[in-house]
Parts: C-alpha cells; structure tokens; sequence
C-alpha cells in the first residue's frame, strides 16, 4: 500500500501563490510523513487555515510541473509545527 513507506500531503498555499520564488506560479506544499497518523495530522492542521487549499493525501511521490508551480516539500525537522496534532498557529 505505502511503496516507499511514507505518505504525502499535498496543499496549494493561497497566500504566497503567485509572488516571491512562486512569482507567476502557484505554491505547493507537500508535507512527507512516516505514517497515514502523521499524515492525518497535517492533513487536519491544514484544514484549519483558512489559506490552504486543494488539501490530499497520497502514497505516491507528487510531482508537478516547474513551469507551473514552485513545489516544496517540506518534513518534521524544517515544519515542525505542522506535525503537531491540532497547533493553533498562534491564534
């Protein structure tokens, strides 16, 4: 079910989509986790802000095409937060 073991979420960020390194292209974020639970944690913390859109999960490695997005992907040691069950992102 999981080839490589880990599970993605994938995210389109409104806010920095289309300026900055995604000048004229939409931001992905693409969270890798070790596990479908890690996974539904950011999945989860990522519903809960009001500019991410286009929320997935998927056991396949995403790939989207440079001339269109600027994609990042992002784990546990450099998203930290993101990882956290429920994190409030300061509100």
């Amino acid at each position: 079910m999981m080839p490589n073991g880990k599970v993605y979420v994938t995210m389109t960020d409104k806010f920095l989509s289309g300026w900055g390194r995604a000048e004229g292209k939409i931001n992905k974020l693409i969270f890798v986790c070790d596990s479908a639970e890690e996974a539904q944690i950011v999945f989860h913390n990522a519903e809960s802000r009001g500019d991410m859109k286009h929320i997935n999960m998927t056991v396949t490695k995403p790939y989207y095409s440079p001339s269109k997005y600027y994609a990042q992907f992002r784990t546990q040691e450099d998203a930290s937060n993101w990882y956290k069950p429920n994190y409030n992102w300061g509100r």
